[in-house]
């Protein structure tokens, strides 16, 4: 596989040479993620889908810790 270029973000979540490697995703990222996943969790809980709603809201909880919690960030203390 000589000359083949690979992203930096690929592997993300691969181990040691996944997620921290490439940084993570952004704030930018993690903002849009939120939102959206806060939406979909009220669109699908207000049609009466109860199962995908909570999963989209404990994504929307997920992404709410990763952007303003920390979790996943290394090198607090």
């Amino acid at each position: 596989m000589k000359g083949v270029v690979v992203s930096p973000w690929a592997g993300w979540g691969a181990g040691p040479a996944g997620a921290g490697a490439a940084g993570g995703p952004s704030r930018l990222f993690l903002a849009v993620a939120l939102a959206a996943s806060a939406v979909s969790s009220a669109a699908l809980l207000r049609d009466g889908k109860l199962f995908p709603g909570a999963l989209a809201a404990a994504a929307a909880l997920y992404f709410a810790l990763r952007l303003f919690a920390g979790l996943g960030r290394r090198g607090r203390g």
